[in-house]
């Protein structure tokens, strides 16, 4: 008896001028590839980069693919995730049976991935409770978002940390270099910043520039092996709840 046809996996970019953004996201597919041999994996991006999540889909269908699931590289669910790649899934020609995976985050591997970085910058667990951490996202208009990232920074701070402050980017507050000082008054002996990103580009720059007082910032997430490993759970989710990875 014949396996059943494994859905192919849409990774959805948001794409960016910046060319590292695109390169980061390529690398983070093929660890996604390393981790699970023989399923099929494409990348679309929704602006500035190609190729375009409408051209990919239009390809599978030529090819004669019937089963897609869409995985919004997103860490929160907000506007892209809510508007944007829903309409462009609807676009989709019609023999395409696709099914939208769910955000990356929150998810316990994604902290794992953060405290990955954080040592890769020179920090050590011993460091942890002398050592205020700055989380630093994107930002969002979007309530539902920014009270997400508001609860992973105190679920993180119960592990370990000194104290654990949200900041963001755009669009809400406090900025990073708001979050450095905060915990420079509150007596951290140290101060790490932690970009909750996903690749390079403009906005990421900012959070660096914020973290110009800091005394540790770690890397973007990236290709961390954490991430991948979510992007997985998610993707098993979508095509079948049982499958839905423990912890993820």
């Amino acid at each position: 008896m014949r396996k059943p046809v494994r859905p192919v996996l849409v990774v959805i970019a948001h794409g960016s001028r910046d060319p590292r953004h695109a390169a980061t996201v390529h690398a983070l597919v093929r660890r996604v590839r390393s981790l699970r041999p023989g399923l099929r994996v494409e990348t679309g991006f929704l602006d500035f980069n190609i190729p375009s999540v409408h051209g990919v889909l239009e390809s599978l269908a030529a090819e004669g693919v019937r089963d897609v699931v869409a995985l919004p590289l997103l860490l929160t669910r907000a506007f892209h995730a809510k508007a944007d790649i829903p309409a462009v899934l609807r676009e989709a020609p019609a023999r395409l049976r696709i099914r939208q995976a769910e955000v990356l985050g929150p998810s316990p591997l994604l902290l794992a991935a953060l405290e990955r970085r954080l040592y890769e910058a020179g920090l050590t667990p011993a460091d942890k409770s002398s050592t205020g951490v700055v989380l630093a996202s994107a930002g969002s208009s979007d309530p539902e978002a920014i009270a997400v990232i508001a609860e992973i920074a105190r679920e993180w701070r119960h592990t370990g940390w000194c104290a654990v402050r949200p900041a963001f980017a755009s669009a809400s507050l406090p900025r990073t270099e708001d979050a450095v000082r905060e915990l420079r008054e509150l007596g951290c002996a140290r101060v790490a910043v932690a970009p909750y990103v996903l690749a390079p580009g403009f906005l990421p720059d900012r959070i660096a520039r914020g973290a110009a007082d800091a005394d540790v910032l770690a890397e973007v997430l990236g290709p961390a092996p954490e991430v991948a490993r979510v992007l997985l759970a998610r993707y098993d989710a979508a095509r079948t709840p049982a499958l839905a990875a423990v912890g993820a």
